[in-house]
């Protein structure tokens, strides 16, 4: 099955972006009250998922999260763009935190194009309209950023694969974001031979209820909940919620690649801006503050352009590969960046402001620490730049 299908405008008619923005920007004006979070910031991990899955059903109900989905799984069509807009004017406004919301971007394309249309067709809907939450089963303990060594494995049940109706799942899964919060996981496992790697990777579509499946929290730096270790232990799965094809899933994780740079980066880069400004709101202007502000907002601006550059890439021509992992440099860059100017032009608020504002600030600023790690680590991105990009070496 080819990739990339949800990522493409579909034959769509092209659409004025400007006044798409608008008429989302006044429509979330005119329903500020309904979507706004019912906590004071920054909450705990329950309510930002709480929140976000209200928020959802909201922009359901209204014909909202449908926009830049094809027809085919109960969206409204249109370019992705449109959905990318949608999470970008919600992360500026603080209605839903776009690490979390980006979780669609990541997982409904790859389903779309990998699994069977009618599951798609009833799955998709479901997580647009927060019924449900997914999570995504990749890395391992020891397997993080080399996805390829994997070894959570899947055996036909009774030992053919060709005639198997059930797979049975054995191993463990580490740092699968909201996996006690979720319905779904869209799961990667070892189906050939250990030494294998990528080509012996299938991708299944599983219930996170399944008798078996044990999720442990796991507690980041910043005492949030996000993470999880996931074990599996005789957990049974259709085979027809195989995702793609047999030893077919290092595909599946590919196609995840592209949302996983283009559209979700631009719903951070909305955060960041508004962090940025509200900096600007709050930072005595002394000495250095034009220097600090000033090298903060040029790493965030080109972080931008780069962005939609790589946007506009995928939206023409379905596909986008190694060039991204200068995306996610620049992101990782930028965020730690804007961070770092918060702890130096705010002296002491991170450290011991014991405001609700000081432990917003202080969460943040620990997270934006990992930023250099997760999707895939500073070094592992350079490497790929130097050695894809620049032909400066052999991958081995």
């Amino acid at each position: 099955m080819p990739p990339n299908n949800a990522g493409t405008a579909e034959s769509t008619p092209a659409i004025d972006l400007a006044a798409y923005r608008a008429e989302l920007n006044a429509w979330l004006d005119a329903n500020h009250e309904r979507l706004a979070p019912r906590y004071d910031p920054p909450g705990t991990i329950d309510d930002q998922v709480a929140q976000m899955q209200r928020v959802k059903s909201i922009l359901f109900e209204a014909g909202w999260m449908q926009r830049g989905w094809p027809e085919r799984v109960g969206g409204s069509g249109g370019p992705p763009m449109l959905r990318t807009e949608l999470g970008a004017a919600l992360a500026a406004r603080d209605l839903a935190d776009p690490g979390l919301f980006s979780l669609i971007e990541v997982l409904a394309p790859t389903l779309i194009d990998f699994a069977p249309p009618e599951l798609a067709a009833d799955a998709v809907p479901r997580l647009l309209s927060g019924a449900e939450l997914w999570c995504q089963g990749f890395s391992e303990p020891d397997s993080g950023s080399d996805l390829a060594s994997l070894r959570c494995r899947a055996a036909p049940e009774g030992g053919n694969a060709d005639t198997a109706t059930n797979w049975i799942i054995n191993g463990q899964k580490v740092w699968t974001s909201l996996a006690q919060f979720s319905d779904r996981c869209v799961l990667l496992t070892r189906t050939g031979p250990a030494d294998s790697r990528h080509r012996g990777i299938t991708a299944f579509f599983v219930d996170m209820d399944s008798p078996g499946i044990t999720v442990a929290p796991l507690e980041m730096l910043n005492g949030v909940l996000e993470f999880a270790e996931v074990f599996f232990e005789d957990v049974v799965v259709p085979a027809e919620r195989m995702l793609g094809e047999l030893n077919g899933g290092w595909a599946v994780a590919m196609d995840i690649l592209p949302y996983e740079r283009s559209s979700c980066f631009w719903q951070r880069i909305a955060f960041l801006y508004g962090r940025l400004q509200r900096l600007v709101e709050l930072a005595p202007d002394g000495d250095r503050f034009a220097e600090i502000v000033g090298e903060a907002y040029i790493q965030l601006h080109a972080l931008r352009a780069r962005s939609r550059a790589t946007q506009h890439r995928l939206a023409a021509t379905g596909t986008i590969g190694a060039e991204t992992s200068i995306d996610k440099v620049l992101v990782a860059t930028a965020e730690q960046t804007i961070y770092d100017a918060v702890r130096r032009l705010l002296p002491g608020v991170i450290e011991i402001d014991g405001s609700a504002s000081g432990e917003l600030w202080r969460n943040e600023y620990l997270y934006s620490r990992a930023s250099t790690i997760y999707g895939g680590t500073a070094e592992v991105q350079r490497n790929i730049i130097a050695r894809r990009l620049l032909d400066l070496g052999s991958e081995g």
